[in-house]
């Protein structure tokens, strides 16, 4: 077949400028969406005991995390077939349905709508985990895995605000006519509202469909299947997002890897976490004990986040797999210094803290490994299939927390908790191997 030698060559997308001002317009909503989201785990487990008693308080907080973690599988479908901008306005504006719903739930003090509400309010969760994902997708990569962390160290400023603007919407609202603890979850809902408006209007062009366009431009020779190359059929399969997305992990030990990380890193950090404050309330009295979780579950936050710009500079630097090792070796060291704390807050202190920056390194590490490991067709698909395995690992590790610490104490926790561990050490320290390069049409075909 003749070429046209007349035919203009295809305009070169300039992707620094796009990738700059996509992950300032993260970084903002990020603040935005975590002040929503913290807002919901400050308040939402008092508002719960308060409708529905204590005894399913734990539950609805759970909720919450079920519903972040179930809302990733539609969330990821619409970004597979129309880009990252509608599916983090989605989920945004499914968490704000879901403040408006515990909204009503206060009103009208009924459990079942509670739930409910606390089960769409995930959505600003999962939009707030994609996020990391969409801050990758035109980044170089020998800077992925800074990229991917300055968005997530941006959650730390709306951790550190949400309390402040609990107390104020709370007081705010009660002058409304609302019960009190509901007006926390308004806010939230603006919030949530406010970052999707601000998505919807700036986030353009989409950086995941600019990815593929850019990845089709580079290799149009190839003989690939239309999945591969990010073109209709992949777009239409929607409904197979999720078992596309298995059969491209299990093909894949890079990607294998790097979802493990995330999910184990998570179900550690949780698991000990989410039973310090109780370990602390065995030795406390019932009007310090509050005050002393601040402190503690502050410089864990602190772990998790303020330090996640560093683990992605020494992810770029020495590579994604040594940082896993590293951020599961942080993971043990905080297991064996919480476990041999006793009622000792400084050593419970050094442990949380160590808790947090070990999972910022198998977070970070390994959300950046699994993004670059997988075809950009496919990618969100196998990102929202890490967030729902990190959503479910994290709800029953808080679930069965509880029934190891009452059954055999917190040292006995963080055992548990480090032997977990155990098979992503295996993994991670096995060999690493390269699919062989007619693999990736087999995979996403």
């Amino acid at each position: 077949m003749a070429t046209d030698l007349t035919a203009p060559a295809p305009r070169r997308i300039d992707v620094a400028p796009i990738q700059r001002r996509t992950v300032r317009l993260l970084f903002v909503t990020q603040i935005i969406g975590g002040v929503g989201v913290t807002i919901g785990v400050t308040v939402g487990a008092l508002l719960a005991a308060r409708i529905a008693g204590t005894a399913v308080a734990g539950l609805a907080q759970s909720a919450g995390v079920v519903g972040g973690a179930l809302l990733a599988v539609p969330v990821t479908r619409i970004m597979t077939g129309y880009g990252r901008r509608p599916g983090l306005v989605t989920a945004y504006l499914v968490g704000a349905v879901g403040g408006v719903l515990v909204v009503l739930a206060a009103v009208t003090r009924q459990v079942p709508l509670l739930f409910l509400g606390m089960l769409l309010f995930g959505g600003g969760t999962a939009a707030n985990l994609q996020a990391r994902y969409t801050a990758v997708d035109l980044a170089e990569p020998a800077r992925r895995g800074r990229q991917l962390s300055v968005v997530v160290w941006a959650t730390t400023v709306g951790a550190v605000a949400a309390p402040n603007f609990a107390a104020l919407a709370d007081r705010t609202t009660r002058g409304w006519g609302l019960p009190p603890l509901a007006g926390p979850f308004a806010f939230s809902a603006v919030a949530f509202t406010l970052a999707a408006g601000v998505l919807l209007a700036l986030l353009r062009p989409d950086p995941l469909l600019t990815a593929r366009r850019l990845a089709a431009a580079e290799a149009p020779e190839a003989p690939e299947a239309p999945e591969a190359a990010g073109g209709p059929a992949a777009t239409g399969r929607r409904g197979a997002g999720m078992r596309v997305a298995w059969r491209v992990v299990r093909a894949r030990p890079a990607a294998r890897l790097g979802i493990a990380a995330v999910a184990v890193g998570h179900l550690v950090m949780v698991a000990v976490m989410s039973m310090t404050p109780v370990r602390l309330g065995e030795y406390h009295s019932d009007a310090a004990v509050l005050g002393v979780v601040g402190i503690v579950l502050s410089l864990h936050i602190a772990g998790m986040y303020a330090l996640s710009p560093v683990v992605g500079w020494l992810t770029d630097r020495l590579g994604r797999r040594p940082v896993i090792l590293g951020g599961l070796a942080v993971l043990l060291a905080a297991c064996a210094v919480a476990g041999v704390s006793g009622h000792h807050t400084p050593g419970l202190s050094v442990g949380l803290v160590l808790l947090g920056l070990g999972w910022s390194g198998t977070m970070v590490a390994g959300s950046t490994l699994l993004s670059e490991s997988v075809p950009a067709a496919v990618r969100p698909s196998v990102q929202g299939l890490s967030d729902l395995t990190m959503g479910l690992a994290g709800a029953a590790a808080g679930a069965l927390s509880g029934f190891v610490m009452q059954v055999a104490g917190y040292p006995m926790l963080t055992l548990l908790a480090a032997i977990a561990t155990v098979p992503l050490l295996a993994l991670a320290l096995r060999p690493a191997s390269v699919p062989a390069p007619d693999e990736e049409d087999r995979q996403c075909g």
